[in-house]
């Protein structure tokens, strides 16, 4: 899978929050979040800190395409649960420095936190 254009990687940086789009499991139908997105220069991630119990990352298991708004700017996306624990923890360091400490890493060794449970990488969606 590609990664996003430039454009859309400095976008992600600089947005606090974001507006998510997914669809309903089990109705389909559209339903939208306010999120924190993070990139690290190549790679966009998304996580939810109270794990894979909420609504938005069970839509995104089931069904794995989106959008997140940037602004004014709609940028539709595919997404990958993201089980390598390795991968998890760096998207967890990315989240320090954009929003503060609230978010840390868990350590090698220990496990996963929820949040680190439930992180996606957005991937530009075929049009």
């Amino acid at each position: 899978m590609d990664q996003f254009p430039s454009d859309v990687l400095e976008a992600v940086g600089k947005e606090h929050e974001v507006r998510l789009t997914t669809y309903g499991r089990s109705s389909g139908e559209a339903s939208t979040v306010t999120i924190w997105v993070v990139a690290d220069g190549h790679r966009v991630f998304i996580r939810s800190g109270q794990g894979l119990v909420r609504h938005w990352p069970q839509n995104l298991l089931k069904r794995p395409d989106g959008t997140i708004q940037l602004g004014k700017k709609a940028v539709r996306f595919k997404s990958r649960h993201v089980t390598d624990p390795a991968v998890a923890r760096h998207s967890s360091s990315l989240y320090g420095p954009k929003y503060g400490p609230s978010v840390q890493p868990s350590k090698e060794g220990d496990p996963l936190t929820s949040g680190e449970q439930a992180v996606f990488e957005l991937f530009p969606a075929e049009v």
